[in-house]
């Protein structure tokens, strides 16, 4: 089931050029399972009709604040009971004035005012109305008065400038609106994670690596993100795009990913060893192609580099995994145990590795914990929830 499934968003269209992005929003949130409900300004309507907001979305579009479709011509309240949410995109520096003054000349400014439910704004607007200080103090009291403001981006602009104040794409207002529905579990914990396979070297063309797809740990670094950590995500070669808001530093090989992590640790509440690194790497990489009549191959262990941060006198909480090919609560139980990891995550690899779902045990002091099979960002969630929880315990117990 998606994060938004069953979510209703009004979401206010204004006088922009990025209007044309509200379009592809309310797809997304639509896609995502949102019920829809678009309030088209005067301006928006400029920009982008109606029909398409409302083929779009499967609702009617509303633009007057005296509707007569709504038996009490009061559409400024009947729109925001029951809503999740008022996502305004884009939001031009005048509906953003607006909203800090209390201005209610327009039915989106209105029901703003009359509203019960949480307001998001995106903010998308030269760069120089951007940088106004009358911009600046109105983002400043917006954010002061409750509202969320998420955005905007540097970039290209419609006048042909670039700078700050273009709207953020639809797919960055989507993840900002799953996650700002979250639970913040781990609100003010910094998390240090790895994901994705290592590369070592044999000569320039050739190394040693697996078939590890980046996409569980890509997953629970989301998952850590919307659950609101600062992440530092460790990734080795991959082709998946940073998640939103986490901060991902590339390496390739184990040791300089042991490296990267070592640096990244200072200030850690959790690390969360992912990555499949590898178990051994060449005792020195050839500078140019090694012919196949003079191949001789010396291998040299890589660090461990989980067992290195569990063994820290200042480790922070140890997340472990473990894909096995057969005897599964037996070696993650045991690489728990030899490691002396609070928790660890352990699952088949017939069941995950590569694909877009995965099946998973928890294992922990007080036993194993099956989880069901379910997309990987499912499944991350839920060891997410665990994590949290087993976080709260240690906490209560330091208390004591």
């Amino acid at each position: 089931m998606s994060e938004l499934s069953g979510r209703r968003i009004v979401l206010g269209v204004t006088g922009g050029v990025a209007a044309y992005k509200a379009a592809e929003l309310v797809r997304l949130l639509g896609k995502a399972g949102a019920d829809v409900h678009v309030v088209l300004t005067a301006g928006g309507a400029r920009f982008v009709t109606p029909v398409t907001f409302q083929a779009l979305s499967g609702n009617p579009v509303w633009s007057d604040l005296w509707d007569p479709r709504v038996e009490n011509n009061m559409a400024h309240i009947d729109l925001t009971r029951g809503t999740d949410a008022i996502v305004i995109a884009p939001g031009t520096a005048d509906v953003i004035a607006k909203l800090v003054h209390g201005i209610a000349d327009d039915l989106l400014t209105t029901l703003c005012l009359a509203r019960e439910c949480p307001l998001l704004v995106a903010p998308a607007m030269n760069r120089q109305m951007w940088e106004h200080p009358a911009t600046r103090r109105n983002i400043a009291q917006l954010a002061a008065d409750g509202a969320t403001v998420v955005g905007p981006a540097a970039g290209d602009q419609a006048c042909g400038e670039t700078g700050m104040g273009r709207m953020l794409e639809p797919d960055e207002l989507l993840e900002h609106l799953i996650a700002f529905f979250q639970p913040k579990l781990l609100a003010g914990r910094k998390v240090v994670m790895t994901a994705g396979p290592t590369f070592e070297a044999i000569d320039p063309v050739r190394g040693i690596t697996n078939t590890s797809s980046g996409k569980m740990g890509y997953a629970l670094a989301q998952a850590c993100r919307r659950a609101g950590a600062e992440v530092v995500l460790v990734s080795g070669p991959t082709g998946l795009p940073a998640p939103l808001g986490v901060e991902r530093v590339d390496v390739c090989s184990a040791l300089q990913m042991r490296d990267a992590v070592v640096a990244a640790l200072p200030g850690a509440d959790v690390f969360i060893g992912v990555a499949a690194v590898a178990d051994y790497r060449p005792l020195s990489a050839a500078e140019h192609k090694v012919k196949k009549s003079s191949a001789e191959l010396t291998l040299t262990p890589n660090p461990d580099i989980l067992a290195e941060v569990a063994a820290r006198p200042d480790a922070p909480f140890c997340v472990g995994f473990a894909a096995e090919s057969r005897e599964l609560d037996a070696y993650a139980e045991g690489k728990r145990r030899a490691k002396r990891l609070p928790m660890l995550v352990g699952n088949l690899v017939q069941d995950g590795l590569g694909s877009d779902d995965n099946q998973v045990i928890l294992y922990d002091d007080a036993g194993r914990h099956p989880q069901p099979r379910a997309p990987k960002t499912v499944v991350a969630q839920k060891i997410v929830e665990h994590l949290a929880g087993l976080l709260a315990m240690r906490a209560t117990r330091l208390a004591r």
